[in-house]
């Protein structure tokens, strides 16, 4: 009898974790039947619990190291693994990369269907900590409290990040060290001047509450710090005093604003922004252009790693100075810039309208005639034949979010008859899937670069390079 079939929810296993899956969890095999466990890692030897039983696949959790792997590290945060963030920061970094490579092969073998398939190169991490410009913490009136927190710890006032797979419950984080130092003192500040202002945390459930989101965004070239702070309705009255106490406290800061959603769904993308201090954008410099980016606009989140990201779309695209490029999903337009030295005409296209009027800013600031910008939802923009007003590409850029490309969009992609596509990608299953498509539709894949952009988390990006 083949074991798999007898194993149960509630068993106990002994398990040898062989490598990492996509997500971040260890993999485990008994015999054919794969299981997923929950903060292991390659090498370790596990006393686990099965806690899920689905058809091929369980998921379990560790109950025991029972023979330590020989690639654990001791991990820095005293927030791990509670937070859920850095899932893997027990994990040295040259097996993080070797794991990251080996999940973007097998997912390209699995799902593109490539025989044989490898990642033609792999560009690691420059910095491992303090690399991130860009962080997001909430305020809540429902903290998580550990085991090990005092009894009198305060339960209705916490500023950090989302328990795992529960929308109702923040972590209190006293430090990240995946931003910038600065950044850690002024999440501890903003903390303490909102308790000694006795404003309130946004309630989830009822609704009710000022303070939602603190996001800050650091130029790591220039030093510029952009706080936003995130309330459920405009309040001058009830903000200023922790803006003046934030501002006062950091000098640094360069840039104070104030985005309101009175929305219930939970994001940090407010419906209207107002400017309290500073500039109203952060500025950053990546290669020899300065961009100006707001609080709402999508900017690579590790600008060192960006560059080498964008280097890598450039070469791949060859550009010989004649060639029209679509760069899709385009943001502030950094790609779009990188791409205009090299190209005779390039044309951006992004849904978010701040993002479109920054990257219509950063092409003035750096004296780029040659790149336009415009406002399209790229699920349909092109659907009615909106695309016979812009000139035909030679080479198409696509950056999408981590959810990929909608449906129209992947298939109507070969549609523009582009020599070159460039596809740049946070998630590699997605991007898989759309690679059978273009190849299926006369794209072949001559080059997969993955580059690590996030250290210690189960993220990764990659570069692909078609040829019609």
């Amino acid at each position: 009898m083949n074991q798999s079939t007898v194993i149960k929810k509630g068993d106990e296993l002994v398990l040898d974790i062989d490598s990492l899956a996509y997500g971040g969890k260890g993999v485990a095999r008994v015999d054919d039947f794969v299981i997923f466990v929950k903060n292991a890692i390659p090498g370790q030897k596990v006393r686990a619990l099965v806690y899920r039983k689905r058809k091929g696949y369980g998921e379990a959790r560790p109950l025991e190291i029972l023979t330590e792997s020989p690639h654990m590290v001791a991990p820095r945060c005293d927030h791990f693994p509670t937070c859920g963030g850095c899932k893997v920061q027990q994990l040295d970094y040259e097996e993080q990369v070797a794991q990251k490579q080996q999940q973007v092969e097998n997912i390209f073998l699995r799902q593109a269907g490539i025989k044989d398939f490898k990642v033609d190169a792999v560009i690691p991490a420059e910095h491992i900590y303090h690399y991130r410009n860009k962080m997001e913490f909430t305020f809540s009136n429902n903290r998580w409290v550990l085991p090990s927190e005092s009894e009198e710890v305060e339960r209705d006032f916490a500023l950090g990040m989302h328990i795992p797979k529960r929308w109702d419950k923040i972590l209190n984080i006293d430090a990240c060290h995946i931003m910038p130092e600065i950044g850690t003192e002024i999440l501890n500040k903003t903390q303490s001047l909102a308790k000694a202002l006795k404003l309130k945390p946004y309630d989830q459930k009822t609704h009710n509450g000022f303070l939602r989101y603190l996001l800050m965004r650091f130029g790591h070239n220039t030093g510029d710090i952009l706080v936003n702070l995130v309330t459920s309705y405009e309040n001058p009255d009830l903000l200023k005093p922790l803006a003046d106490g934030l501002i006062e406290a950091f000098p640094q800061v360069t840039t104070v604003v104030n985005n309101i959603n009175t929305r219930k769904a939970d994001v940090a993308f407010g419906e209207y922004e107002l400017h309290l201090h500073g500039k109203s954008y952060l500025e950053e410099k990546l290669g020899y252009h300065t961009f100006e980016i707001s609080a709402n606009s999508f900017f690579q989140t590790n600008t060192v790693m960006a560059d080498k990201l964008y280097q890598a779309a450039l070469e791949g695209a060859k550009l010989r100075g004649e060639e029209v490029v679509f760069d899709l999903y385009c943001g502030t337009g950094s790609i779009s810039l990188f791409l205009a030295q090299k190209a005779k005409e390039v044309h951006g296209f992004e849904v978010i309208v701040s993002a479109v009027e920054d990257a219509t800013r950063n092409a003035v600031r750096n004296n780029m005639g040659n790149v336009h910008f415009h406002v399209a939802n790229l699920d349909n923009f092109f659907k009615f034949g909106v695309g016979k007003k812009y000139p035909k590409p030679d080479v198409v850029v696509v950056d999408p979010p981590r959810a990929g490309m909608h449906k129209f969009m992947s298939n109507y992609l070969p549609k523009f008859g582009a020599e070159k596509i460039i596809y740049v990608s946070c998630n590699p299953t997605t991007q898989a899937r759309d690679t059978e498509i273009l190849q299926m539709k006369g794209y072949e894949l001559k080059k997969l670069t993955v580059v690590d952009m996030f250290p210690h988390t189960p993220h990764v990006e990659t570069v692909c390079i078609f040829q019609k």
